[in-house]
């Protein structure tokens, strides 16, 4: 072969290798892909950010990437199966035409600025794992049909603007092990959920009513739960402290009224961390609290507890974190609080306690005047 033959062999071979790749990412992809980029404001695309590598003259999934398409999206072939955006403040809507990038697998807007209400059209992703919008400023309602995911595993929600009652539906994201909805204004009762969740969390929103045993039914998988910030009433009963894999609670900041704990059934509870400040209950310390081997912190903080502190829970080795304060609890707190070198740390400050020493940093803060504490065991002074 002549060298002029040879060179035009050559030419013919890239120019044939340029067009495979040019049609390597599916025409479907490439076109969700600009419909993406163009809902987004182009003055919030900065220059040093993933989204400005977007440059469609090049193809999505060519490699190697040296200047375009550097970051933000992974492929499987020729597919797009993960968005990961960085945290750049892009500004915008989420275009419905996402729905037909239908491999992705993840897709994850979090710590941005998208806005508007999320779209409907995002059931059509049957592959997605993990759904991520975290911090943003979506508004509305969650669509009912963000419901039917088969495979999602993470959907977080947290930190924007989303309102109304949660689908009553959530329960057939059957392979969901983590949902966040924190930080939103979503309102009405908790509904039964997914079965087989790890992470529960739904803070600072307007939640409301009494935590159903319906709604936590078969979660033997559920190991931490975080509803502190809303509006739940009731009696927090027996069956939650229950839940098999349970190790957090945190229900500060509601308004539950009463707490009855059991002995656990199973001595290998998992519990580990109770937080249940700042809500409205009343009556005496549960003693059984100290029945759970592995309990490590117990928060009781401004309630409206009275009686004596159960000497129980000075005996409880695993105990390090305690508070208490803030209560009408009575009589003089354990002496196995102070006997040596105590590890438990805390506070029964701002009590009817006495006899809490001074020396101790459970008994840093003071203990509510004498007055307060007669008229709330009506006129009466309470026992030392």
């Amino acid at each position: 072969m002549s060298n002029s033959n040879w060179f035009i062999f050559l030419l013919l071979l890239a120019l044939s290798s340029l067009v495979s790749v040019h049609s390597l990412t599916h025409s479907s992809d490439i076109t969700a892909l600009r419909a993406f980029k163009s809902s987004l404001k182009f003055s919030s695309i900065p220059p040093n950010s993933c989204l400005a590598t977007w440059d469609f003259t090049t193809d999505p999934c060519s490699e190697p990437r040296v200047t375009h398409f550097i970051c933000g999206i992974t492929c499987s072939g020729n597919r797009i199966n993960q968005i990961t955006l960085d945290s750049q403040g892009y500004t915008g809507t989420l275009t419905p035409l996402v729905s037909s990038l239908t491999q992705l697998i993840t897709l994850d807007l979090g710590e941005n600025n998208f806005y508007g209400p999320i779209p409907s059209s995002l059931s059509s992703l049957t592959n997605l794992q993990h759904l991520i919008i975290r911090v943003n400023s979506f508004s509305g309602s969650v669509p009912q049909s963000l419901t039917t995911f088969k495979s999602l595993r993470t959907l977080d929600l947290s930190r924007n603007s989303l309102s109304g009652p949660l689908p009553n539906s959530i329960n057939s994201l059957t392979s969901l092990t983590r949902l966040d909805l924190s930080y939103n204004r979503f309102t009405g009762f908790l509904p039964k959920l997914p079965p087989n969740l790890n992470e529960l969390a739904v803070k600072a929103n307007s939640l409301s009513g009494s935590l159903n045993k319906s709604s936590f039914d078969g979660l033997t998988q559920l190991m931490v739960v975080e509803l502190s910030e809303n509006s739940f009433t009731g009696i927090l009963e027996p069956w939650f402290f229950l839940l098999p894999s349970l190790q957090q609670i945190n229900l500060a900041n509601n308004s539950f009224t009463s707490v009855v704990i059991l002995k656990p059934v199973n001595i290998n509870s998992q519990l580990v961390a109770i937080n249940l400040s700042f809500n409205r209950i009343e009556g005496f310390l549960p003693a059984n609290f100290s029945d759970y081997p592995t309990l490590r912190s117990l928060s009781l903080s401004y309630n409206r507890l009275r009686g004596p502190i159960p000497w129980q829970y000075s005996k409880k080795g695993s105990l390090q974190r305690l508070f208490l304060d803030g209560n009408f609890l009575n009589g003089s707190p354990p002496a196995g609080f102070f006997a040596g070198d105590t590890a438990v740390s805390g506070s029964l400050g701002d009590n009817c306690l006495r006899s809490c020493p001074v020396s101790s940093e459970l008994c840093l803060k003071s203990q509510k005047p004498a007055s307060i504490c007669q008229q709330a065991y009506g006129g009466k002074k309470p026992r030392s």
